[in-house]
């Protein structure tokens, strides 16, 4: 769940619009065999459109994959291919004697990409009569710059103009199954062969009409800046071929994707296409939509987490300006106005008691207490070994993305419709239609950009929530949560401990074990139907969700004797979701600490204990990267030093080196980053470094001053006065971003640099103290 970007102004865009309703083939149209031994399914949806759909891509760039997505009888997921069994319990070695982890082999993200493989060709791509090339993209943007990274896929294999390329936001799709889920760092690696499929297949029937109406050969025409031009310099605009080129059977050159060599569009840094909207306010977000009749709604809340109602006298505020209902619902009391401040004043003006919640009567020592005690013992006594023990506690986190959350829900007898951003549309759906008692298909989901999200998304407890009160309101709303609700209310990261053991002798690690105690997460947003799919059979496994995920993201990346990682859960009535980078937030933040303290005690620098244990060549490259552009080891004056992290994970590798001015230990500053990475083929440099840079801010604020804290039941932060996320002054005035060449396919790039990023910082903390910072955020 990557952060924010925004790259400099560019072409506008219709990522704000709402797209069309899916549109479904019909019976006799739907994808055969013998369709996939043509290798492209094309239809007409409304002439004179082309439209394809992604098929292409399937059998053109990864033909195994195709077969297996062409063959899968829906609705049924395909089976994944063979992948490591899940193991009986959670307490699974990562590694053996340096062999591969579960994630090395297969990884959280490759099993969501099989989980999608059955309905990857229901990717639609148009090229309507005005010359526009429209992509439907299955995904939510929420300011990490996937619709920029998708539109500039398109243009490459198009050969279009970029500022011709529209990438609206699809409506929940159920037909999709698990392939509507933006998160896990998934979409460009699970959108990457489909998109550069349907547009090179989009490609090669658009040239074979202007080949037909010219009465040439198809392999000598060019394409370029959205036309096909014969030798003879005569040029057709795709939106005048469009009606003609629906109507190609077969295409008469290759629907192939390009060779990287000839790319020009993949690979160059570009601006985001929505940036002028978004600063122009043109771009809409769920706040800005004007659905008739959706009045402006809040609700007041309980003082303590999950509290309820015990009292309610709403006649004071029912009697003020603009009040056009007060309702009650299972988390609270809604107001409804004709504006928020009418809302909000009329909100204040309630007169509440409140039952205590579940969890009234603990506070961080409680949870700390619960956590630690959760450990399952160290399976390799030290004995006569020497080793190193580590413990670390790390502090709630709240996901604060800069828009809260705002639903909008139509609630009628027989039907409901509702607009937000949502990671996990068909989900969503599901519940809402469960929730009001109707069918799914009675239920429209229109998914609206979002403004940040770092998996907040994931849960659509806002949209539950308006149905609620539409439903009871007779009318539709327009639901905001404040930042006090969703800080004090909503989702954070669970608090974690970890209890770390090394031993070592003549020079080497000899084993290392890692015990990870958490609130449990909640997973429930569709993950474990998708892992189900990909052919992970949890329940026959005895695995939790949150202990697959943990499988299937963790693993040291460095060879370490013998390893073991487990995962304890503490089951607390606290709303916790997936923070960005989830697990490894904090279990690599861990490692990298005990990394350094184990150079220190084998006597090795930190970078060179890395490196000759590193087990891929691509990661020493990356950590060879940051330390020589950094200037690893140079001197620093007394209070400041450098600090550095490392992090494998989704395919991509990345190495962070901060240098901190600790002078004061209270008022730390981060004054310079130098980033290396290698997340394979690069779509979008400018974007890749955004993300980048956005992880360094995270780190800097959940090591040193970011955090949460609960007390008798109750989140203490309510705004952004009190959670001390980092602000300008905090951030370095020097980060130096590398991105290594191409050495395959896109990896995941938006969770890649959080753990790296937060144990250089760490470690670059310690080093200037001379102390070993045991408690995350340090200033708390």
């Amino acid at each position: 769940m990557p952060p924010a970007a925004t790259g400099p102004a560019a072409e506008q865009s219709s990522t704000d619009q709402q797209p069309p309703a899916p549109r479904q083939l019909p019976a006799d149209q739907q994808p055969t065999a013998d369709a996939d031994r043509r290798r492209f399914l094309t239809y007409l949806l409304a002439a004179p459109t082309l439209t394809v759909a992604a098929r292409a891509s399937l059998d053109a760039v990864a033909p195994a994959t195709a077969r297996a997505a062409a063959t899968a009888p829906p609705p049924a997921p395909t089976p994944a291919p063979p992948a490591p069994a899940a193991p009986a319990a959670a307490a699974a070695p990562s590694q053996l004697l340096g062999l591969p982890g579960i994630p090395d082999i297969v990884d959280l993200g490759q099993a969501l990409q099989v989980a999608g493989l059955p309905t990857a060709h229901l990717l639609v791509l148009e090229i309507t009569t005005a010359g526009r090339a429209v992509l439907h993209l299955p995904r939510l943007e929420v300011g990490q710059g996937l619709t920029t990274t998708v539109a500039m896929m398109v243009a490459e294999e198009l050969d279009a103009r970029l500022t011709d390329v529209d990438v609206p936001l699809s409506d929940s799709r159920p037909d999709l199954l698990f392939n509507q889920l933006t998160g896990a760092s998934n979409s460009v690696r699970t959108l990457y062969d489909p998109v550069r499929g349907a547009a090179a297949a989009a490609r090669a029937r658009l040239v074979t009409a202007a080949a037909r109406r010219w009465s040439l050969p198809a392999e000598t025409l060019r394409t370029a800046d959205s036309a096909v031009t014969a030798p003879d310099g005569r040029r057709a605009g795709y939106g005048e071929l469009a009606a003609e080129a629906a109507a190609v059977a077969v295409p008469a050159v290759p629907a192939t994707p390009k060779p990287p060599e000839q790319r020009r569009v993949i690979g160059r840094p570009t601006g985001r296409i929505d940036a002028r909207d978004i600063v122009t306010g043109r771009a809409k977000y769920a706040g800005d939509l004007a659905v008739p009749g959706a009045v402006p709604t809040v609700v007041a809340r309980p003082t303590t987490i999950n509290g309820t109602l015990a009292s309610l006298d709403a006649s004071a505020a029912r009697a003020m300006p603009g009040v056009l209902a007060v309702v009650t619902v299972p988390t609270g009391v809604a107001v409804l106005a004709e504006t928020f401040d009418q809302a909000l004043k009329a909100r204040d003006a309630l007169r509440t008691t409140w039952n205590p919640g579940p969890v009234a009567a603990l506070s961080d020592p409680d949870i700390r207490g619960k956590l630690r005690a959760a450990h399952a013992p160290f399976l390799i006594p030290p004995l006569l070994t020497q080793y190193v023990d580590g413990e670390f506690d790390f502090a709630f986190v709240n996901h604060a993305p800069m828009e809260v959350l705002t639903a909008i829900a139509d609630v009628r007898p027989n039907r409901a419709e509702f607009w937000f951003a949502a990671q996990t549309p068909i989900v969503a759906q599901q519940t809402l239609a469960a929730e009001l008692g109707l069918p799914q298909d009675a239920v429209t989901v229109h998914v609206v950009r979002g403004g940040g999200s770092f998996g907040r998304r994931l849960f659509y407890d806002a949209a539950v929530e308006a149905a609620r009160i539409s439903r009871a309101a007779g009318r539709p709303v327009k639901l905001m949560w404040t930042r006090n609700d969703d800080m004090r209310h909503g989702r954070m990261r669970p608090a974690s401990h970890h209890r770390v053991r090394a031993t070592y002798g003549l020079g080497q690690v000899l084993s290392y074990e890692h015990r990870a105690a958490t609130v449990t997460t909640d997973f429930g947003h569709g993950l474990g139907e998708a892992l189900t799919a990909a052919g992970f059979q949890l329940s026959v496994a005895g695995l939790s969700l949150a202990q697959a995920f943990f499988l299937l993201s963790q693993s040291n990346p460095y060879n370490m004797g013998v390893p073991t990682q487990l995962l304890a859960e503490v089951p607390l009535k606290i709303p916790t979701g997936s923070w960005r980078s989830v697990y490894s937030g904090t279990v690599r933040v861990a490692d990298e600490i005990m990394a350094d303290e184990l150079a220190r005690r084998l006597g090795q620098d930190p970078v060179a204990f890395r490196r000759t244990r590193l087990r891929e060549p691509a990661g020493r490259a990356v950590l060879d990267t940051v330390a020589r552009a950094g200037r690893w080891g140079r001197a620093m004056p007394a209070g400041q030093a450098q600090g550095i992290g490392y992090h494998a994970e989704n395919g991509g590798r990345a190495a962070y080196l901060v240098e901190i001015d600790a002078t004061d230990p209270e008022q730390p500053r981060v004054t310079k980053a130098v980033i290396a990475a290698d997340v394979g083929t690069v779509i979008n440099p400018t974007g890749l470094e955004a993300q980048l840079t956005g992880a360094l801010i995270d780190g800097i604020s959940v090591i040193l001053q970011a955090g949460n804290h609960i007390d008798g039941g109750a989140v203490r932060e309510g705004s952004f006065g009190d959670f001390h996320y980092a602000r300008q002054r905090h951030t370095p005035p020097v980060v130096e971003i590398h991105l290594l060449p191409p050495s395959g396919p896109p990896g995941g790039a938006g969770e890649l640099g959080v753990p790296a990023a937060s144990a250089a910082v760490a470690n670059a903390y310690a080093r200037a103290t001379g102390t070993s910072p045991r408690s995350f955020p340090i200033n708390f």
